[in-house]
């Protein structure tokens, strides 16, 4: 990550952001609960990046450097939590899925920031409990460290739809496909295809906020056929991508 601002107290409220414009890598000494109402988020740390549409939210706790990019226009809500209130019990960023009520109550506790009294606690009392019920979604896009790995991440980060298997990538950064297949493990704690896969949902979740085709988008992000796309996407998001870019 790049240096960093430290802002100590995040502000709870609503931020809009532009399609394509973000906030540089910065830290609080605050927990946060990051959700777009409208449009795409990505947020990306140094252990790597993860994305949130409107049925995600993201939690990013107290201390991570990070950054924020939204893709196509993205009304940006922000919740700070003290330190001490963790109802995830994480110490790492995550998505988590939301729900219409847990929806309904991060508009309402950021849209009206400046409230104050009794129903403003109930209200947060509420989205506490909501946020503990959440389950969280496997977004995340790890970083790799070794330079070996990197080389061959980079390979797909720049074209997702690289259909190169992971020896002819290894060939290609001077590694087997066999220690590459160590180190995804030992990195990752998850596959080569499904770091590629995971890598490929968000370049399409990308793709979809900017009103982008389906049928461009599975070619686009390496998918076979448009039905193929669909279904991982359905099983990743429990939508169809048309359904969700009309969401969006």
């Amino acid at each position: 990550m790049p240096k960093n601002r430290h802002a100590p107290r995040l502000v709870t409220g609503l931020r809009p952001l532009p399609a394509g414009t973000g906030v540089d890598a910065h830290r609080h000494d605050e927990h946060q609960i990051v959700y777009a109402g409208r449009g795409v988020l990505s947020v990306t740390t140094g252990a790597g990046s993860w994305i949130a549409p409107a049925t995600r939210a993201l939690w990013i706790p107290a201390g991570t450097v990070h950054e924020h990019r939204a893709h196509g226009d993205t009304d940006l809500h922000l919740v700070g939590l003290p330190v001490r209130d963790n109802p995830l019990r994480l110490d790492r960023p995550a998505v988590l899925k939301v729900g219409p009520l847990l929806r309904e109550l991060i508009l309402a506790y950021t849209e009206r920031p400046d409230g104050r009294g009794a129903e403003r606690r109930r209200l947060r009392a509420v989205l506490l409990d909501e946020l503990r019920r959440s389950p969280e979604q496997p977004l995340h896009v790890p970083a790799a460290t070794d330079p070996r790995l990197v080389a061959v991440c980079a390979l797909l980060r720049a074209d997702p739809a690289d259909q190169r298997t992971l020896a002819q990538l290894g060939a290609t950064a001077g590694v087997s496909d066999r220690t590459l297949t160590r180190l995804c493990r030992t990195e990752f704690g998850m596959s080569f295809p499904q770091w590629r896969t995971q890598l490929r949902l968000h370049h399409a979740l990308r793709l979809l906020a900017e009103d982008t085709p389906v049928t461009v988008v599975a070619h686009r992000c390496g998918w076979a056929s448009s039905s193929a796309f669909i279904d991982v996407f359905r099983r990743a998001f429990g939508h169809t991508p048309g359904a969700h870019r009309d969401r969006h």
